[in-house]
């Protein structure tokens, strides 16, 4: 049987990505502007079908960090934050001399914990410091509790920088995400839904905030015929090259979401009969989640002492790539300082679970030797 590796989640190219590269080749627009960045903006736009307006950027980290900005996050400004995230959702606090304030899971989607949230605010208003913003990510493509989550916003005037790096063609009640927040922002690194190579995206309100989101990502370049800066500015505009493989993917996009929940459904399928192991699956029928990695968890107590590690060493003895999940941002050494609240939800979750190799670009062949591995592991044939 072939051996290659199989990742976690690769890039799957559609076939016309090509077509877009080189007309901005052939056209010498190999800048960070140009037709494939206005193009690539106006498809997402018309693909989220929501007003709004999109800035195409370097990265979801650096969306993250103009969306701060534009929020009016500043030196010690405290952020609210999920804790069970990639360690990107929480950088950008620090780039702009804020705190985080990390905040526990739930145990339906696995996201921010409306009532830690709620709990948390309370405190930190007590404590004479109401936080600045809330960050609230769609963990592994599964929404998060708009409405509860929202309506604690609102309740204490606290605006959301939503997470969507992982959430691009998911949606609650036909909305799609990327389209809940006062700021939303989206991720195309390699191993996204779709992918731009490196890339990401500001979702804003109106034109002017895109604008502005625009005017901070191009070094702050004042309007002048000379160059004049009289705020900081980065260097965060996607190239017109990373656009247009952007235009190429967005062609597939859908068929990448649905290849992603067939490869959901084959784990439920794989391990309905797995006493112990759970596949995360929408909690309702308001929930459609593309599903960018499917995730397990593994109750060792009723499996006979079988691990999420011993099934990730299993995999990895067979060259194929699995992770355990994020592990919780105050539990790692860089974050172990600021206020956690909460339970252990998120604490538990990194314990027990696994994200599975879910590319909407894998093989019969490659289901077949992920199936051998886990029917080894849970049934010893």
């Amino acid at each position: 049987m072939n051996n290659s590796k199989i990742w976690l989640s690769s890039p799957h190219m559609g076939g016309n990505e090509q077509k877009f590269i080189n007309e901005a080749f052939d056209t010498n627009w190999v800048a960070p502007i140009g037709p494939n960045v206005n193009g690539f903006e106006t498809d997402l736009e018309n693909y989220l079908k929501y007003p709004v307006a999109i800035g195409a950027l370097s990265s979801g980290t650096a969306s993250i960090h103009l969306g701060l900005l534009i929020l009016g996050v500043t030196n010690n400004d405290e952020v609210l934050v999920q804790t069970k995230t990639h360690s990107a959702s929480v950088n950008p606090i620090i780039y702009v001399g804020a705190t985080p304030i990390f905040i526990d899971s739930e145990l339906e989607t696995w996201n921010l914990c409306p009532i830690a949230l709620e709990k948390a605010i309370i405190d930190r208003i007590e404590k004479g410091k109401k936080p600045k913003a809330i960050i609230a990510v769609h963990l592994y493509g599964m929404p998060y509790q708009i409405e509860a989550v929202r309506a604690v916003a609102d309740k204490y005037g606290i605006p959301i920088l939503e997470d969507s790096a992982e959430a691009l063609g998911s949606s609650y009640k036909g909305q799609k995400c990327g389209t809940f927040g006062d700021i939303a922002i989206l991720s195309f690194n390699g191993n996204k839904i779709i992918t731009t190579s490196g890339g990401g995206a500001i979702v804003t309100k109106t034109k002017a905030l895109k604008q502005k989101a625009i005017f901070y990502s191009t070094q702050a370049r004042d309007l002048a015929p000379h160059y004049q800066h009289s705020e900081i500015g980065y260097n965060y505009r996607m190239s017109n090259i990373c656009a247009g493989i952007g235009r190429g993917q967005m062609e597939v996009l859908d068929k990448h979401v649905a290849l992603r929940r067939v490869m959901n459904n084959f784990y439920v399928n794989l391990f309905k009969d797995i006493i112990g192991v759970t596949v995360l699956t929408t909690p309702n029928a308001d929930y459609f989640s593309n599903y960018w990695l499917t995730t397990i968890l593994i109750d060792p107590m009723t499996t006979n002492g079988i691990s999420r590690e011993t099934l990730r060493l299993a995999f990895e003895t067979e060259n194929i790539e699995s992770r355990p999940l994020w592990k919780p941002m105050h539990l790692q050494p860089v974050f172990e300082k600021y206020p956690y609240y909460g339970n252990k939800v998120a604490e538990t979750l990194f314990e027990n679970g696994l994200c599975l190799p879910s590319g909407s670009n894998l093989t019969e062949e490659e289901r077949e030797r992920i199936s051998a591995v886990i029917k080894k592991v849970f049934v010893g044939s």
